[in-house]
């Protein structure tokens, strides 16, 4: 009886080994996949900051530039001999428009690189170095102040583009000079009128004034922003008040049936549609069919509103559901009807996910450029538009316009561009994740 009793004890007692060894190795097992997967987690996460990380410093290093723009400062005489060498300005006031005011800076330049008798050669490297909008600043100046003609002015006239970025360094100019469009006497000037204080790098205020123009100098963002800012406050116009209505109708008011279901369902895949089909509707619906104009800030907001509007329903509902239905059951047990349910208490307290969702909307379109492409906003403005119905462009058209440039200067513009666009859209993320947490409510 003790042997029996001793076999079947060492018998349990093995089994009991073989047991615990299993589970142990079971527990090992499932460690190991758990770290191997916190591992594959933790370099997926960095893989993707590396990619960012890179992604930044490519926009940033080559974009900016970008926000300094190289000028002079130059003694411009206001030489009436030129102007209006007929002395015929108040009888015809095209004569101020007409005048030759290139020359005017060019002979600026020309004296202050101390040149006394210049020829046609060194006149046309002169004229080389100064940007031609310089037309345009002078006669403006000379329009708001026809007094100043027969004076002499300081006045801080842009650079030619090539003379930017010979500037800025972005030209090699120890290459041959032959292989270059900055030749080496306008290298010397701009080395002695550095020295000396007139060529200096000012804050670029014209890349967010400016509109469109060929000349990457003289080329800004001002019209881009605006059109943008007109089509925001169309969408916001629109797709909060529709979608908001739309989602309360389903979420509190519809009956639960096959055809709210169908609405439903349409409603997720519209959020999915890609941007360009909305692009050909509004082209189709609203400037084939209702005539309104190409280019317009009017028919972009339109278009952004309806792609929008999916992604602001889905959202409200969403806060809506969120709500607890305690808030409905002591509404209604209150004497409330279910409006005031509805409009005192769930939708005040489905507010910030609604806020939240629109904002992220917003920020969808704002980003958007096939849609735009479609129906014309990649027209040349140089003019600001004075209403919605005035031609524009946008953002991330101006960006998709100055990236088809062949100009080297135009380069640096659209790196600057994008970090204005990522500036913004940051700012419209950040505002919207601060809202969520300032408005939260924890149940």
């Amino acid at each position: 009886m003790t042997a029996t009793a001793n076999a079947i004890a060492a018998e349990n007692g093995a089994a009991a080994n073989s047991a615990a060894g299993r589970r142990d190795l079971g527990l090992k097992k499932r460690y190991a996949a758990e770290r191997r997967f916190r591992l594959l987690g933790a370099a997926a996460i960095a893989i993707g900051l590396f990619f960012l990380a890179a992604l930044l410093f490519s926009v940033v290093s080559k974009g900016y530039t970008a926000f300094w723009q190289t000028s002079m400062a130059l003694d411009v005489t206001f030489d009436e001999a030129v102007i209006d060498p007929s002395a015929k300005r108040d009888q015809d006031a095209n004569v101020l428009l007409m005048a030759n005011y290139p020359n005017l800076a060019r002979d600026a330049l020309v004296r202050a690189l101390g040149i006394d008798d210049p020829g046609k050669p060194v006149l046309r490297d002169v004229g080389g170095m100064i940007s031609n909008g310089v037309r345009t600043q002078l006669r403006d100046r000379v329009l708001a102040d026809p007094s100043i003609i027969g004076t002499t002015q300081t006045i801080w006239v842009l650079a030619n583009a090539e003379i930017d970025s010979a500037y800025k360094g972005q030209i090699d100019l120890s290459v041959d000079e032959s292989r270059r469009k900055v030749n080496d006497r306008q290298v010397a000037w701009m080395k002695d009128l550095s020295g000396r204080g007139i060529l200096q790098q000012r804050f670029n205020t014209g890349l967010f004034t400016f509109g469109a123009s060929s000349r990457p100098e003289t080329a800004g963002m001002g019209v881009a922003i605006l059109g943008s800012l007109y089509m925001m406050m169309i969408v916001l116009a629109l797709a909060l008040p529709i979608g908001v209505a739309a989602s309360i109708y389903l979420e509190e008011f519809a009956p639960k049936n096959r055809l709210t279901d169908i609405i439903e369902v349409n409603i997720n895949n519209l959020a999915a549609v890609p941007s360009i089909v909305f692009g050909l509707l509004g082209l189709a619906l609203f400037i084939n069919f209702a005539g309104l104009p190409r280019s317009a800030s009017l028919v972009g907001g339109l278009v952004l509103a309806l792609m929008t509007l999916p992604t602001v329903i889905i959202a409200t509902r969403a806060a809506l559901k969120a709500v607890p239905p305690s808030i409905r059951s002591a509404a209604l047990g209150i004497g409330a009807s279910k409006m005031q349910m509805v409009f005192h208490h769930v939708l005040p307290l489905a507010m910030p996910g609604i806020l939240t969702g629109t904002i992220i909307g917003l920020a969808q379109a704002l980003g958007e450029t096939a849609p735009l492409l479609l129906i014309g906003m990649v027209a040349f403005v140089a003019n600001y538009p004075a209403t919605p119905l005035d031609p524009a462009t946008a953002l991330p058209v101006q960006i998709y316009m100055w990236a088809n440039e062949a100009e080297r200067a135009f380069v640096e513009r659209t790196s600057g561009a994008i970090i204005i666009l990522l500036v913004f859209l940051a700012i419209m993320n950040i505002t919207a994740i601060l809202l969520r947490r300032r408005f939260e409510r924890r149940w």
